[in-house]
């Protein structure tokens, strides 16, 4: 009959079930449907802190410079056009959100994605206007494993990739 008595067991399961295992296993899910399946990539071009002469009491740079570009598979949603109204006329201006996975960027290709940088989608460029960080690993608080980039398109002449 001592046989038949629950043991405690030496080492509790971690809180909610997101141990390691499970984020790897997130991990290697988002990773091959993002690249194998959906297979949406952009091009990466981050702003090179090293090279561009930034004001020193505003942060600001007039003339960016940037380093090769990176290529990144993403999700890709379309926003709706903003259209707005001045002097000059109409102006129509395209938005994406740009869906990265977090731990790839900064794990596998030592990429962090910044508010002023650039990407290229099919032929055209846009800007990373703002970050978002919405989705989080079965809530917890500390697990963020998305980055969301509204990015806007870029004026012409306003970014040479060259």
């Amino acid at each position: 009959m001592a046989d038949d008595k629950w043991k405690q067991p030496e080492a509790p399961p971690p809180p909610m079930f997101t141990g390691q295992k499970e984020k790897d296993l997130v991990k290697a899910v988002n990773d091959e449907l993002i690249e194998k399946v959906i297979g949406q990539s952009i091009l990466y071009y981050p702003i090179s802190i090293e090279d561009t002469n930034f004001h020193p009491l505003y942060g600001e740079a007039v003339v960016k410079n940037f380093l090769p570009p990176v290529r990144v598979h993403v999700l890709i949603e379309w926003d709706d056009y903003t259209t707005t109204t001045n002097n000059f006329g109409i102006d129509r201006i395209a938005t994406m959100t740009v869906k990265f996975h977090r731990r790839r960027l900064t794990e596998d290709q030592d990429l962090f994605v910044k508010e002023g940088d650039f990407v290229k989608y099919e032929d055209h460029y846009y800007e990373i206007v703002e970050l978002k960080e919405p989705s989080r690993l079965f809530g917890q608080d500390k697990e963020v494993f998305e980055i969301n980039a509204i990015c806007r398109k870029a004026r012409e002449g306003s970014f040479n990739a060259k």
